[in-house]
């Protein structure tokens, strides 16, 4: 299992999707600006791009020769993603802390680089994972329809997100409001949110495990 986690790193993922973190979280140093989609790039440009990969050198032929299982396959394939993902998420935070400190009495129309928006970010990238996984395996080689679909999901998510903290008073008090200076309340969204990460992720992991079973390589 150590040994394919390697060739999905070394061989599967570009080099230049370990530096494009370094360049969408950049992003959060603009001020104000509509923040979810410095994560959302990830969704946009790496997982397109690395699947494409994968189906254009015939990856799961090759892997499908090595002496390993079908689990192992998923889990090596899912553990890269996921690392990618908090490889975003960090790189994000630490720009988000020197935007914050760049701007400090900046009016936020949008949400604000805080813990409770981090764990919203989180909620997306669950969803993004739960559909996008669970889809991929049922053929482990077209990626379209699956990046389609979970794209979108990500995207609502974040949009909805957005529009309650404008439109609803309770959501704007708690993200945007009062709730911005209760340490307790944004720990509990941003503990919430990896949380909810966790078990999204999970369960695409078992659904996409019993799926790609049913594949013939």
């Amino acid at each position: 299992m150590y040994n394919l986690l390697l060739k999905e790193l070394r061989l599967g993922v570009n080099p230049f999707f370990y530096v494009l973190p370094f360049l969408t979280g950049a992003l959060m140093l603009i001020p104000a600006w509509l923040y979810f989609l410095v994560v959302l790039y990830f969704c946009f440009l790496t997982i397109p791009n690395i699947f494409a990969g994968y189906k254009s050198q015939n990856d799961l032929i090759f892997t499908s020769i090595l002496p390993v299982t079908k689990e192992d396959i998923v889990k090596a394939k899912m553990l890269v993603i996921v690392i990618l993902e908090l490889l975003h998420m960090i790189i994000a935070v630490i720009y988000g802390l020197i935007s914050v400190r760049l701007y400090p009495h900046l009016q936020y129309f949008f949400f604000e680089p805080s813990l409770g928006f981090w764990g919203l970010n989180f909620v997306m990238l669950a969803i993004f994972n739960l559909i996008f996984f669970a889809m991929y395996f049922k053929t482990a080689y077209k990626y379209g329809a699956a990046s389609v679909m979970s794209i979108t999901a990500a995207v609502l998510f974040a949009g909805g997100a957005e529009w309650l903290s404008i439109q609803n008073p309770y959501v704007f008090e708690l993200l945007k409001g009062s709730g911005l200076n209760e340490p307790a309340t944004q720990l509990a969204i941003l503990f919430s949110g990896i949380a909810i990460f966790a078990i999204f992720t999970i369960s695409a992991y078992y659904i996409a495990i019993k799926r790609f079973e049913k594949v013939e390589m």
